[in-house]
């Protein structure tokens, strides 16, 4: 039974590690690749150190979450030992990137090239930083611009994770188009209100939501690029057991990333969605993980 997936690189299996999760510390990496992970992608990393917002910066409400973290990193000068501790785990690492403009995305992504990462994700669609993410991602020209000098600039896959904030993230996905895949969806731009404090839940009053509740717009998107551009695409959000991630591969996605539900199940989900996944296949005389890809487009 083949379990195995290509996205540029071939995974042991569909399941990764979402980007903003246990993935700065380079031994949280590793433990999560050695607890099933098929690969792991880095928290965001930018030029320099970043200390984001200051608390409160996350909302929990299942099936609800909320946050706004400000993209705080330690900066792609200082990521080099977090890289190779995390690769430790001898699987793919996937370096996530973000920056303002195409040369500050060309400059990261080289780097880390430099440091063994086995793809980059350009991290185009954060809901809640100015002048970076959803910002940079709702220009199409600016999108296709970084793309293009990230994939003329290194060797190793790149991928696009896309904001469904945007007002058409077809275009925003076909400006991406060079990427070796597409990670769609980012988290949705939200807030809430504590009705007792009278004032936003969060100190930047809005951040972006995941968890279970947005799993129907992350499958819609999904499938409507799949079904427009045949793109390989990485799905993302809401994300829990094994019907959820059959849904996106169903709808197109080829891996799926798990993010949110680690802080409900612990890093063992991994182990859970693999074992979970081949009894689906037998149970229903699958021999492949590919048959199941975008069975359900129309």
């Amino acid at each position: 039974m083949n379990i195995e997936v290509d996205i540029g690189i071939k995974i042991s299996n569909p399941f990764m590690l979402a980007s903003g999760i246990l993935d700065e510390n380079g031994y949280t990496i590793k433990k999560i690749l050695e607890s099933g992970a098929g690969a792991a992608v880095t928290k965001s990393i930018g030029m320099e150190e970043r200390r984001g917002y200051e608390p409160p910066v996350i909302y929990e409400n299942d099936p609800v979450f909320i946050n706004a973290i400000g993209l705080s990193n330690p900066g792609i000068e200082n990521f080099f030992e977090e890289i190779k501790i995390a690769l430790m785990g001898k699987k793919p690492v996937i370096g996530s990137i973000f920056g303002k403009d195409a040369e500050e995305f060309s400059y990261i992504a080289r780097k880390m090239e430099q440091y063994g990462a086995s793809a980059v994700e350009l991290n185009l669609s954060c809901p809640h930083v100015n002048g970076y993410g959803m910002e940079v991602g709702s220009d199409p020209n600016l999108v296709n611009e970084i793309v293009n000098e990230v994939k003329s600039k290194i060797n190793i896959p790149v991928y696009s994770k896309l904001s469904p904030n945007t007002s058409d993230i077809i275009e925003e996905a076909k400006a991406a188009e060079k990427s070796d895949a597409l990670v769609l969806i980012n988290t949705i731009k939200a807030m809430a209100i504590d009705i007792k404090a009278k004032k936003p839940v969060l100190s930047n009053i809005y951040g972006g939501m995941s968890g279970k509740a947005i799993k129907p717009v992350g499958i819609r998107y999904v499938y409507e690029i799949k079904k427009e551009m045949n793109k390989k695409i990485i799905g993302v959000g809401g994300i829990e057991n094994i019907n959820d991630a059959i849904e996106y591969i169903m709808a197109g996605a080829s891996a799926v990333q798990i993010g949110t539900a680690i802080y409900k199940y612990g890093k063992n989900i991994f182990n859970k969605l693999n074992n979970d996944l081949i009894s689906y296949m037998t149970a229903n005389h699958i021999d492949n993980i590919n048959e199941l890809t975008g069975v359900a487009l129309k």
